[in-house]
């Protein structure tokens, strides 16, 4: 079966649902051809290949309200697609669906992967929404995260009928292999991890005024357009010896992270943050999360009162609270962190991710 990914950015470039597209890629057995159509952030395109995929990336002109300026992208769609069974692509991504309208993609049975509602762009989405809705009625099939992100979500309301719910997942098998250097930080007491882009919907600056109430160390592993500020309000609040902006962390420093902490925290305030896979890597590694009640698949992925503690968004006080009281309580930390590993073997597991999307994928592709 031959199957075209279609999303903004592919690797190099990191993000959430590039490690996804990845991930999928990469773990379909080999009777799946797997391809890639994506955008440059900027500058040229061309052909290239990762770990034996094949990935098709058009000249930009730049980025403008997250999506890449790349006029070719519909005709390439349609020359890539000629040969597809399958064209799957991952939205939130503007490009990707106007380009499956105006271009087509011929017989291909098409699938989409909601990842999660725009929020940000809320003007654009005005103009934007009757497209989408064209494109998700046309579509043969919606892949959500989560349970509550179907249920939340307005836009995915008249199309329940056709989505699947395939949630994220780890790799248990590579965690679990692996053997990270201890940390090379001076820090003493307890470690709380936060792990991500430093942008608008991270929240990470209610997590820098909650750092006053605790007596800890916070890892901040991420780099993003907020971290400047950031460090200034970490400054401005007294708590900057306290806190360790690492920047952008590789792999392996990052696995040192999150063995060094105690406990996880993902502060998010805007429902951009539909999923939080973060959450699933502390978790892997039996870390409690600390995380917030919003109308996304985040408190569904680490529960409240199981895995962790949930508190509101945009609440510093109530942030500080949840940590004081995992720190504080040792036997609560341990029960919350093994039952976030049973959790994810349970739910969240490669292999369990890569079957319910080659079970979608033979399913669609024998209704075509």
């Amino acid at each position: 079966m031959n199957v075209l990914q279609v999303n903004k950015f592919y690797y190099p470039v990191v993000g959430g649902i590039e490690h996804v597209v990845q991930n999928i890629a990469e773990g379909l057995p080999n009777q799946y051809q797997m391809r890639i159509l994506a955008a440059r952030p900027k500058g040229l395109g061309g052909s290239e290949r990762y770990n034996s995929v094949d990935v098709k990336k058009t000249s930009s002109l730049g980025v403008a309200i997250s999506v890449p300026l790349t006029p070719t992208f519909p005709l390439q769609l349609r020359a890539e697609a000629r040969n597809a069974d399958i064209v799957h692509h991952h939205l939130p991504n503007p490009l990707s669906t106007v380009s499956q309208l105006t271009a087509g993609t011929g017989d291909s049975t098409v699938i989409a992967t909601y990842h999660s509602d725009i929020v940000r762009q809320a003007a654009a989405l005005k103009v934007y929404r009757p497209v989408l809705d064209r494109f998700l009625d046309r579509v043969d099939r919606i892949l959500v995260t989560s349970e509550r992100l179907l249920d939340q979500s307005a836009i995915l309301e008249p199309y329940e009928n056709k989505c699947s719910i395939v949630p994220l997942s780890v790799d248990l098998d590579a965690i679990d292999a692996e053997n990270p250097p201890e940390l090379d930080i001076d820090t003493t007491g307890p470690i709380i991890l936060f792990a991500g882009r430093l942008n608008y919907y991270k929240g990470v600056g209610y997590l820098v005024d909650a750092m006053g109430e605790i007596e800890a160390t916070l890892l901040v592993a991420g780099d993003g357009e907020r971290r400047s500020a950031l460090e200034q309000r970490a400054r401005e609040r007294g708590v900057d010896d306290q806190i360790h902006f690492l920047g952008y962390v590789s792999d392996t420093k990052l696995a040192s992270a999150y063995r060094a902490a105690d406990l996880f925290v993902l502060p998010s305030v805007e429902p951009s943050e539909a999923f939080g896979i973060v959450q699933l890597e502390a978790m892997a590694r039996e870390l409690p999360v600390v995380n917030t009640s919003l109308p996304t698949g985040v408190p569904w992925v680490s529960q409240d009162g199981e895995t962790g503690l949930t508190v509101p968004p945009r609440d510093a006080t109530a942030l500080a609270d949840a940590v004081n009281v995992l720190l504080e309580e040792d036997e609560r930390r341990h029960r919350y962190g093994e039952q976030a590993r049973k959790r994810v073997e349970r739910l969240f597991t490669r292999e369990k991710m890569i079957g319910n999307i080659q079970t979608i994928y033979d399913e669609t592709a024998g209704e075509g």
